[in-house]
């Protein structure tokens, strides 16, 4: 009965890395990764302005005048955004993205060393059982 509750318990959070955690990973990497490309166009372009379209939600666009580009506003969850230097925003994202690795890394871990004591644990009721290899 516990080997069938742990093995419950394990597989729980392998759904959850697979279905939760690998996917926010890829998707918010892809995310700061655009993030990091375009405040480097625009320190490398030296754009002071810029006229761009905003999604509003739901595919409904509107056009909008950035007059000073020296600063801007990221996502850092929960619907709350931080206005940032360009440096400031870049650092963000470089932490952000290790952290979610790092989160990845070590529900992975955990898996593993449940996975193992799992088979400890079936290893001895096997021993105890005298149940044969």
């Amino acid at each position: 009965m516990m080997d069938n509750t742990a093995q419950q318990k394990v597989q729980k959070f392998e759904e959850f890395v697979d279905k939760r955690l690998k996917p926010d990973l890829v998707h918010a990497v892809a995310e700061r990764s655009d993030l990091r490309k375009n405040i480097e166009a625009l320190q490398n372009n030296e754009v002071a302005s810029l006229r761009t379209l905003v999604n509003l939600g739901s595919e409904v666009y509107v056009q909008a005048d950035i007059p000073c580009t020296r600063s801007i506003c990221v996502d850092i969850g929960l619907g709350f955004h931080v206005e940032f230097t360009w440096h400031e925003a870049l650092e963000f994202i470089r932490i952000r993205e290790a952290r979610l690795a790092s989160q990845v890394e070590e529900y992975t871990h955990l898996i593993a060393s449940i996975k193992a004591q799992i088979k400890l644990v079936c290893e001895g009721i096997r021993e105890l059982l005298q149940i044969p290899v």
